[in-house]
C-alpha cells in the first residue's frame, strides 16, 4: 500500500517548484517528485499541481508517496530458465544469458536476473562490488543474449573490473541489421547520450560519451545484413544506437526504428544480437575466449531470411 502525506510549506521553500521544493521536503530524488507531479500525486491547497507549479507560502501539501525500495540486495535464488553455464571454476563463471534477464536486481525489475539463477545452482559469487550486483564486472541487457562473465572470486573481481575499464577484453557480437552498410566493413565513432526527450533511449549526440563500435559484413541478403562487431567501448545500448544513427537499425528493435513488417516475416520479437564470444586473461594468467551458440529465435530469424534470399 502508498502512504500518503499532508504536510505545509515551509517560508523556505515558497517559490520554488514543486518537484525542486518536494525534493528537498521529503528527501527523495527530483526525477522522482517530478514523476509523482506528472502523475497526478501531488495536491496543494487540494488542487492537483504539475512538477513546474510553484510551492505557494501557507499552502498544504498531500503527496501520494512512491513504493518503499526494496532491499536490491536481498534478493531470493531464483531458477532462471535457459540459462546454461558456458564454463566455471573457482574464479569465474561465464554463463549463456537468455533474453528477457536482467544481470542483477534493479529497482523496477521484477523478472530474473543472472546472480538470482547462480545462486539458485549453488555458485558461489565474489562479494565485492555494490551489494546488488555483488560478483558483476560486466551487464548484457535485458534484451540481448549471450555470453557475460561474472567473477567468482575476489582476485577475479578485481582483476575483470581492470581489465574491462582498460579495454583489455575482446567484446564480439552478432548483429542483423536493415540494408547493407556502406562501406562493408568500417568503425562508427560517435558520442553517445541520453536522448534530448525520451530518458529511457539514448541517442548520438556531440555531449555524450565517446563511444566506438568496429563492424564486419558476414552476410549481405536484401534486406538485412548479418555483421560481426566489436566493441572499443561500452556505452548503453551501444550497438542499437550506433546503427540506428547509420541508418541501418537492428531487425526486431522498434524502439530504434525498426521495420516492422520485416521484423513480422523474420518472426522477431526483440533485437536480432547476440553476445557470440567473450576473450579476457583468466587471474591465472592464461588467455581465454568463450563462445555463445545463437539462441533459437535468432537462429530460426536468420534462417528464415536465408530461404527468402534463395540461401
Amino acid at each position: 500500500m502508498r502512504e500518503s502525506k499532508m504536510l505545509p510549506v515551509p517560508d523556505g521553500l515558497a517559490g520554488l517548484r514543486v518537484d525542486a521544493g518536494l525534493s528537498k521536503l521529503l528527501g527523495l530524488s527530483r526525477t522522482v517528485t517530478a514523476q509523482l507531479a506528472e502523475a497526478g500525486e501531488v495536491r496543494q491547497d487540494g488542487v492537483v499541481v504539475g512538477k513546474s507549479a510553484r510551492l505557494l507560502p501557507g499552502s498544504w501539501l498531500d503527496v501520494l508517496l512512491p513504493e518503499p525500495q526494496r532491499d536490491l540486495a536481498a534478493e531470493p535464488p531464483r531458477e532462471v530458465e535457459g540459462m546454461d553455464i558456458l564454463y566455471s571454476d573457482d574464479d569465474v563463471i561465464c554463463v549463456d544469458k537468455p533474453v528477457g534477464v536482467a544481470a542483477h536486481p534493479t529497482l523496477g525489475w521484477e523478472g530474473p536476473t543472472v546472480t538470482s539463477g547462480l545462486a539458485a545452482a549453488g555458485f558461489w559469487i565474489s562479494t565485492s562490488g555494490p551489494p546488488e550486483r555483488k560478483g558483476i564486472v560486466q551487464r548484457l541487457d535485458v534484451g540481448t543474449s549471450g555470453v557475460m562473465i561474472v567473477a567468482a572470486s575476489e582476485r577475479a573481481y578485481t582483476q575483470l573490473k581492470r581489465a574491462f575499464r582498460n579495454r583489455e577484453v575482446t567484446k564480439t557480437y552478432h548483429a542483423l541489421v536493415q540494408g547493407h552498410p556502406d562501406p562493408s566493413t568500417g568503425t562508427i565513432d560517435a558520442p553517445i547520450g541520453r536522448h534530448h526527450s525520451a530518458g529511457w533511449r539514448f541517442a548520438v549526440r556531440e555531449d555524450g560519451k565517446h563511444a566506438v563500435t568496429h563492424y564486419e559484413t558476414l552476410e549481405a541478403h536484401r534486406q538485412a545484413s548479418l555483421l560481426r562487431v566489436r566493441l572499443e567501448t561500452g556505452r548503453t545500448h551501444q550497438i542499437r544506437v550506433h546503427f540506428e544513427a547509420f541508418h541501418h537499425p537492428l531487425c526486431g528493435d522498434p524502439m530504434y526504428g525498426s521495420d516492422p513488417e520485416l521484423n513480422a516475416l523474420l518472426g522477431l520479437n526483440r533485437q536480432w544480437l547476440h553476445a557470440v564470444s567473450l576473450g579476457f586473461t583468466h587471474p591465472s594468467g592464461q588467455w581465454m575466449t568463450v563462445e555463445s551458440p545463437y539462441p533459437e529465435d535468432l537462429d530460426r530469424a536468420l534462417t528464415r531470411l536465408r530461404e527468402a534470399n534463395g540461401g
